[in-house]
């Protein structure tokens, strides 16, 4: 007779208030990009989730709160996809610049480019912004500059970094906009191909 499995309700507990936190982060981020922060309450996140709004402060200090989770969830997305376009065999060169065109497509996601670069800095300011960036797909660019030695000593390298992210992030308010996406992914792989400088020759065999 095979044996009864039973959640222990500590365990129930914790996916409940997963289950809950994670509706209240899905409908706050729908409603965020249709209506924008300042044009969305409370109330209506609570009842976009099916829950109340006592349970919405349970999870949550307030809506900004709110808000500041929403995009860490976006950056974090952001920074798994450039993970998972940037497999460990590919030469520090190739990584940078699959990394790039795996930002930019990640970018794209609806809304994304809304909450992270528009309404983020507005709400959050810069500084918790850049917090947030820094921990994510921006300390992916660094680690990607520092392995391909870019720079190699005669820049700062934490400037490079802050710069290119800039660029990145202006190619994607660019692309939101309606620009040509091809058009701009191929001027940042340009840009970043000559920052990198000429790719090195392969060794012939012997």
């Amino acid at each position: 007779m095979p044996k009864s499995i039973t959640t222990s309700p500590s365990r129930s507990n914790r996916e409940r208030t997963e289950t809950t936190r994670l509706a209240l982060i899905d409908a706050a981020r729908a409603l965020f990009v249709s209506k924008g922060y300042g044009e969305t309450s409370t109330p209506e996140i609570a009842v976009a989730a099916g829950i109340t709004r006592g349970a919405l402060y349970h999870h949550f200090v307030d809506k900004r709160d709110l808000f500041r989770q929403v995009l860490v969830r976006e950056a974090e997305a952001v920074a798994a996809d450039i993970e998972a376009a940037t497999p460990g065999q590919l030469t520090p060169r190739e990584a940078l610049l699959e990394g790039s065109k795996a930002y930019l497509n990640a970018m794209s996601a609806p809304g994304r480019t809304r909450l992270l670069l528009i309404e983020g800095p507005a709400v959050l300011g810069l500084e918790e912004i850049m917090a947030i960036d820094e921990a994510t797909s921006a300390n992916s660019l660094r680690q990607g500059l520092e392995k391909a030695r870019l720079g190699k000593g005669e820049v700062s390298l934490d400037a490079l970094a802050r710069l290119l992210s800039a660029a990145f992030d202006r190619a994607a308010l660019e692309i939101d906009a309606g620009a040509d996406a091809k058009e701009i992914h191929s001027a940042m792989r340009w840009l970043l191909e000559q920052a990198l400088g000429p790719e090195p020759r392969r060794k012939p065999f012997a």
